[in-house]
């Protein structure tokens, strides 16, 4: 068995799916997601696949469960902000974000919520300096 080689996919609990997809499909712009006969609908990003699947609870979550990589920040937040998504902003000892993006060593990365409390990140490698 190689695991590296097997297909990767987030699990993520949502208490309304219907909301959910709204968010997925019209805010983040994912292709309609595929229905399971088990209840979970299913995206397919790049290599990766995220399953939303119905939890009554919720997610209890306190770190980023999933984050898209993108090839420049600054204009993928501008787009998801034109399709309503709320990028968060922090003011804390070593961690300050200057319009809504924080520097994190090689990457730069912007923090949102889907509506169901999921922790979602955008992230900008960050080209490194050769000679």
């Amino acid at each position: 068995m190689q695991l590296s080689a097997s297909q990767v996919t987030v699990m993520l609990p949502v208490r309304d799916l219907a909301r959910a997809r709204e968010f997925y499909e019209r805010a983040l712009a994912l292709p309609a997601g595929e229905e399971r006969h088990d209840g979970k609908v299913v995206y397919r990003c790049g290599g990766t696949e995220i399953a939303l699947f119905p939890r009554p609870e919720g997610t209890k979550a306190e770190h980023t469960a999933v984050s898209f990589r993108v090839d420049d920040i600054g204009v993928s937040i501008r787009e998801l902000e034109g399709r309503g998504v709320v990028f968060a902003d922090y003011d804390l000892p070593g961690f300050k974000t200057v319009e809504h993006v924080c520097v994190l060593g090689s990457e730069k990365a912007a923090w949102f919520n889907d509506p169901e409390g999921n922790i979602l990140c955008l992230h900008e490698d960050i080209p490194t300096r050769s000679g």
